[in-house]
């Protein structure tokens, strides 16, 4: 291993290079731009044999994505925000094709207004596509993920679309040292591309993204519910196999000081960073406090959570995405999955835009002296 001082976008674009993808179609868009514009530039020094397509749009870069990946062409690609939403149109058939292409995702806000900065209301938009979608903490696990997510898209019982996410800028821009495995190890760890019905394989001709009728739309769409299921449990068992590499450990959600917990955050992405430090503060100020970080959003580890959560008596829900007209999303995934329970839950928007959340906000969080949009200013802007 070597350690280096990297940005979460530059972490991602080490990975790519030792995976060494076939085929990555781009379009850049902040703040997914630094992970293309380090790849290119690692691709031109003979780092990867990659060949890097530019494209004229999103839409169009998940569009050859799926072309490459069904043809038996190992394939990332990267986006943010408003490429995601140009893209989304192509994920759900991506997913519905199961075309398992890896997507470094640089979260930021959707416009309007204009905004280049972090919250997950771009995962939001297409959080029912069918793709499987990761959440990091810091670069190293950005670069940790990149690796265990091109195993788990190219799975035979999964075969879907995986994005990873990290936040934008509060990642994607931020150093630190990172710990990279040796190229050798990287390559026999996530082996040859192998797909079971590739497009160009005329010996055995499949029928491709065809037109379904309703006697078998809904048996097709039964088969991503499946893969998701499936990839449930591969997500423990490739981050239990990582392990084994690098010493860290990756699953569906990180339980952070959970003994004795009764009031515990839930949150994710680099907000669990913060939340420990003052989760520790507390726990030494005598407050039964702690943190769930989900890892996974898509699928979503219902039953993980639920036995995480069984011991609390109030659960607290941080969502960096507002639902106009109703609830946070991660807030009613946790109301979905600890119906019944009677365990109190409450939940709070934060962050939108690339607002900062600070520790003493965290504080007042867990005190419940806050509303339910944590840093709104009173005064209206005018539009």
């Amino acid at each position: 291993m070597i350690t280096r001082l990297l940005t979460g976008g530059e972490a991602v674009a080490h990975a790519m290079r030792q995976i060494d993808p076939d085929v990555v179609p781009v379009y850049p868009i902040t703040p997914q731009t630094p992970i293309i514009q380090t790849f290119a530039k690692l691709v031109a020094d003979g780092g990867a044999h990659t060949q890097i397509v530019n494209v004229e749009s999103e839409h169009s870069a998940m569009s050859a994505a799926v072309g490459s990946a069904l043809a038996g062409a190992r394939t990332i690609t990267a986006t943010s925000s408003q490429g995601l939403a140009l893209m989304a149109e192509i994920v759900y058939i991506a997913a519905a094709m199961r075309a398992p292409v890896v997507v470094a995702l640089g979260n930021r806000a959707l416009s309007g207004p204009i905004n280049i900065h972090c919250d997950h209301s771009d995962s939001m938009l297409i959080r029912d596509s069918g793709a499987i979608q990761l959440f990091v903490e810091n670069a190293q696990e950005a670069y940790d993920v990149m690796l265990l997510a091109t195993r788990l898209a190219e799975r035979p019982d999964v075969l879907l679309p995986v994005f990873v996410c990290q936040d934008g800028f509060t990642i994607t821009h931020s150093a630190e040292p990172v710990r990279l495995l040796d190229d050798d190890d990287v390559h026999a760890w996530i082996g040859a591309y192998e797909i079971p019905f590739p497009l160009l394989d005329t010996a055995h001709p499949t029928t491709q993204g065809p037109f379904a009728m309703p006697d078998y739309y809904y048996e097709l769409r039964h088969q991503q519910v499946d893969a998701m299921a499936h990839a449930l449990d591969a997500i423990e068992e490739l981050g239990a196999e990582l392990e084994q590499l690098n010493g860290r450990r990756y699953g569906l959600v990180e339980e952070y000081r959970l003994d004795g917990a009764e009031h515990v955050l839930v949150c994710m992405g680099s907000t669990a960073g913060t939340a420990k430090d003052v989760v520790d503060q507390l726990r030494d100020e005598g407050e039964p406090v702690g943190l769930l970080r989900i890892c996974s959003y898509r699928p979503f580890p219902e039953a993980r959570v639920r036995d995480a959560l069984a011991s609390a008596d109030e659960v607290i829900v941080l969502d960096r995405a507002d639902a106009p007209g109703a609830r946070g999303p991660l807030a009613t995934e946790l109301a979905a999955a600890l119906y019944g329970s009677g365990m109190e839950l409450r939940g709070h928007v934060y962050g939108l835009g690339g607002r900062e959340l600070h520790p003493d906000d965290l504080r007042e969080i867990f005190a419940g002296d806050v509303g339910r949009f944590v840093g709104l200013r009173g005064a209206a802007c005018l539009v």
